[in-house]
């Protein structure tokens, strides 16, 4: 992949307060209503400084506020979960596991989205080595056949995401803001990789659709509410052969706000 300077963001969190993995236990917000903010990790500096000037707090882990995170999406053959939300289906679902690498905890994940515009996560803890095969996992497989509309022998994995996230809630405890950056992406069928350079994705996760300081923070700083999937921007750049028309202009989005082209390996 070709080379890209990050900016060092140890420096900026340091002026946020921690809060440990165990005070976060009151704000998991599995059943939430998500908004997404594309911006690069210069304007993130400046976000991080004004969060800490209204109180917002860092989740801190294994001494680090900055945690590496490790993802396989999994698919049918014929992508119809990148396929659902291509087509604007309301009612959908992604199935993937995900790594903890600094906590060696590893989960299988299932997101549904309803025709509300909310969503749940449900997950289940797997060993670190069926991150790619849960298959002969009779828990996990039985847990995905419940929990989802799908069976273990239909899916396969498609994409690995891998990012560093920034956790960050608010001095009420009422909300909680992911902030990825160093995002790369693999497809597991090709091998075609790409990264998206310093890019950052935020999420504001909140039980509804409460005033937030943060959602001002972010506007101060023309940051904007963008709909935005990981998944399937992985999809849309790294396999030709997807029918991905409608989010090619989200790539050209990254792009403008990166100032640089995506290059694919």
């Amino acid at each position: 992949m070709s080379a890209c300077t990050h900016i060092e963001l140890n420096g900026p969190l340091s002026a946020l307060e921690s809060i440990s993995l165990d005070e976060m236990d009151a704000i998991k917000l599995m059943n939430r209503v998500d908004t997404k903010y594309l911006t690069n990790e210069a304007t993130l500096v400046q976000v991080l400084a004004d969060a800490a000037r209204a109180g917002y707090r860092a989740l801190e882990t294994e001494g680090t506020k900055v945690s590496a995170y490790d993802s396989i999406y999994f698919d049918t053959a014929g992508l119809k979960m990148f396929s659902d939300h291509h087509n604007r289906r309301l009612k959908r679902q992604k199935v993937r596991t995900r790594s903890y690498v600094a906590s060696g905890t590893a989960f299988l994940e299932i997101k549904r989205k309803n025709n509300k515009g909310r969503t749940s996560k449900k997950r289940i803890g797997i060993p670190m080595g069926e991150l790619q095969d849960f298959s002969s996992d009779a828990a996990a497989c039985d847990y995905l056949s419940r929990k989802s509309w799908f069976t273990v022998d239909e899916l396969s994995p498609a994409l690995e995401t891998i990012f560093r996230r920034i956790t960050l809630v608010n001095p009420a405890k009422t909300e909680r803001l992911t902030i990825d950056t160093g995002l790369r992406f693999r497809n597991l069928r090709n091998g075609r990789q790409c990264t998206l350079r310093d890019a950052v994705i935020i999420e504001l996760k909140q039980d509804g659709h409460a005033d937030s300081p943060m959602k001002r923070i972010l506007l101060d700083h023309r940051v904007k509410p963008v709909r935005i999937s990981k998944y399937c921007i992985a999809v849309t750049l790294t396999d030709p052969a997807a029918r991905s028309g409608r989010f090619k202009t989200k790539v050209r989005q990254i792009e403008k706000t990166i100032n640089h082209k995506i290059t694919i390996q």
